[in-house]
């Protein structure tokens, strides 16, 4: 078995895409079959990932307040229901287990770039950075010596019985290599799912190679116990009978398994129970699960989605249309009535000492929907939601991230076939995660506080952020979509002071990143402090432009500090400099590669001296075989121009980590 450990490797990076303006030197193939439009997509029948589809805004609500006060203690000791401290990773990503080649690399020794610097533009901010790898795919997961072609995973479509058809998956230990190796650059920290298809053939093999590989380093957080054990019996891989009694009893058989392994040296990071709804969470505790088993559980979880799009995924429930329930999700009543059901059981987390987790969520299940999930409106719900839960004292929670043919996913990377000519598509949802890593910072002592602002207005939801007792950050959404900007509200905030009975304590001058769109229904005209990934294929992880960052001035005399939030739009408001530098102002690693994987056709000229070129003769070429090797291959005279800057190319550096045989 291998072990962690400092050896060479290598990266590869995505292309880097050069717009030109005129000429087009490097032909995209014309059967691309992502290119969007900006037309209606009615008739679309692309990837999901790039779907078109722009709804309409709802209408501005009648009797809007746009004026109000936000009064803050000075001290945490006064403030009533602040949660338990969060740490900035509190946004993380559950990454569906069969994508995971195409979102982290090839294997351990390729891996992808514009991941590693999405990852690094939050480990800046948070510290670290939490991803769970499984889903569906997780339960009918193998793991194998080897496979054809040295790949490190592959699907096996034979017998499917469970209704959303998921495959068989076969991987290598070369995926858990991959994830440490991306934890040694960007501190990644993971959770995995043990398979728990068959409780009468337990494959373990996952958490013996895990806890060898990740545990040391300090990279492994638990093992999913089952995913979505509640509809086990819908899917038709348990009996239709199969209750939380069950599952108690499920669970017990593969503790014990786990206790009696010695390759599995931890025996206390289970996760439990996943369930999504159909089953009550205290139909589960009151089985006594955690009681009997606390000795081997790590974390008690859930996953839920607000809706799904099951119907035209899979023909099952009842057709959703986006643009009748998009409303349903501008407005802070969304994240507050999604979290309802669970507040008894992060109280129960919290008495019996396990942190309560959000395993897996997203806009709707089924792979989202169009016009919604990748859309403004989603960032401020997603945004508002993560810091609902944060406020409930959920201890994390995980976007989930499917493939193309999702809507909801925080960033995709193209089509393998368009690789050499596209880059990596960011989602809305992305800039939730960052937002909410500079709002909690890097401490672990953050906590936070629904203020319940503007009369506990459902338009505009307002947080403060604690550390060490003191006000440190304030989120302001607004969800109202207004391009007179009639609409944008104005707050005035003040710490301390008379009206509270505390001495003043407003700021001289605070600073605002302001997280902006021209519409609720924009998808990538997005920016978060003036920068932003750009559109469809356009990002390498990075973001580009010039950082804005407001700083304004307050009257100290009356206590008081004025700041104005667009509509639509988000503001995080640093309250002090010592704030702003933790977390507010990173300074981000970037990474680059020395492998390229396009070994032929690669030679390139300046395309500004391509495009004043008259070219020569075509009378004069001898024109021969393209293929590698073939002794007449390519142009037999002075023309050697095969490919160009201007068109897709990759680019060198040097990266090194490291582990061993």
């Amino acid at each position: 078995m291998r072990l962690f450990h400092p050896l060479a490797f290598v990266l590869v990076i995505l292309p880097s895409l050069v717009n030109a303006s005129v000429t087009v030197y490097h032909q995209v193939p014309f059967t691309d079959s992502t290119t969007t439009t900006s037309a209606a997509s009615a008739n679309y029948t692309g990837a999901a990932a790039y779907d078109p589809t722009v709804l309409t805004p709802p209408p501005v609500p009648a009797g809007l307040t746009t004026q109000f006060g936000i009064q803050l203690s000075s001290s945490s000791a006064t403030v009533q229901n602040l949660s338990i401290p969060q740490k900035g990773s509190f946004l993380g990503f559950s990454i569906e287990f069969t994508v995971v080649n195409q979102i982290f690399g090839v294997n351990a020794t390729y891996l992808q770039v514009p991941f590693l610097n999405l990852m690094a533009l939050l480990r800046e901010r948070a510290g670290e950075v939490h991803i769970r790898v499984g889903g569906n795919t997780q339960e009918t997961a193998v793991l194998v010596d080897s496979l054809p072609g040295g790949v490190m995973i592959t699907k096996e479509h034979g017998s499917i019985t469970d209704v959303t058809a998921t495959p068989t998956l076969l991987y290598t230990a070369e995926v858990i290599y991959t994830m440490a190796n991306i934890s040694a650059l960007v501190n990644t920290k993971w959770f995995l799912g043990i398979p728990f298809n068959d409780t009468s053939n337990l494959r373990l093999g996952i958490a013996e190679v895990s806890e060898a590989v990740l545990s040391g380093p300090g990279y492994l957080l638990g093992f999913q116990v089952g995913n979505e054990p509640d509809l086990y019996a819908a899917h038709e891989v348990r009996p239709s009978t199969y209750a939380p009694s069950d599952y108690f009893n499920d669970f017990g058989i593969l503790a014990a398994a786990v206790n009696n392994d010695n390759n599995i040296p931890v025996k206390n990071n289970l996760v439990a129970p996943s369930i999504t709804g159909q089953w009550i969470p205290e139909s589960v505790w009151d089985t006594g699960l955690v009681e009997t088993y606390s000795s081997s559980l790590g974390a008690l979880a859930v996953e839920h989605y607000p809706t799904d799009n099951c119907y035209a995924t899979y023909g099952i429930g009842s057709p959703v249309i986006p643009q009748d329930v998009f409303q349903n999700f501008l407005t802070h009543a969304s994240g507050i009535s999604i979290i309802a059901p669970y507040l008894n059981s992060t109280s129960y987390a919290q008495a019996t000492g396990k942190p309560f987790i959000m395993m897996e969520t997203n806009t709707a299940s089924c792979g989202g929907l169009p016009g919604i999930s990748d859309s403004f409106g989603a960032t401020l719900w997603a945004l508002d939601y993560g810091l609902q839960m944060a406020y409930s004292n959920f201890s994390g929670a995980m976007l989930h991230v499917g493939g193309q043919d999702v809507y909801y996913n925080p960033f995709t990377p193209p089509p393998t076939n368009e690789s050499s000519y596209h880059q990596w598509t960011i989602g809305s949802v992305f800039y939730s995660a960052i937002f909410i890593a500079e709002a909690f910072g890097p401490s672990g002592n953050a906590q936070i506080v629904d203020l319940q602002a503007n009369t506990d207005s459902m338009y505009t939801p307002a947080y403060a952020i604690y550390e060490n007792g003191a006000p440190v950050r304030l989120v302001l959404v607004n969800y109202i979509s207004d391009p007179s900007g009639a609409s944008a509200y104005t707050t005035t905030i003040s710490i301390g002071g008379s009206a509270i009975g505390q001495s003043n304590a407003t700021p001289a001058q605070i600073q605002v990143k302001y997280l902006a769109a021209p519409s609720v229904s924009e998808k990538y005209n997005i920016t978060w402090a003036g920068q932003t990934f750009g559109g469809t294929f356009q990002s390498d992880g990075r973001l580009t432009g010039s950082e804005n960052v407001q700083t304004i001035n307050c009257d100290q005399s009356s206590n008081t500090c004025q700041v104005t939030v667009p509509a639509p739009g988000a503001a995080l408001v640093f309250l002090s400099s010592n704030a702003y530098a933790e977390s507010g102002n990173p300074s981000t690693q970037t990474f680059s590669t020395t492998a390229v994987t396009k070994t032929a056709n690669t030679a390139r000229v300046d395309p500004s001296v391509l495009a004043t070129s008259n070219g020569m003769s075509g009378a004069t070429w001898e024109l021969g075989s393209t293929s590698k090797g073939d002794t007449g291959a390519g142009l037999r005279n002075s023309l050697s121009v095969v490919s160009v800057v201007g068109a897709a190319m990759l680019s060198t550096g040097m990266l090194c980590t490291w582990f061993w045989s």
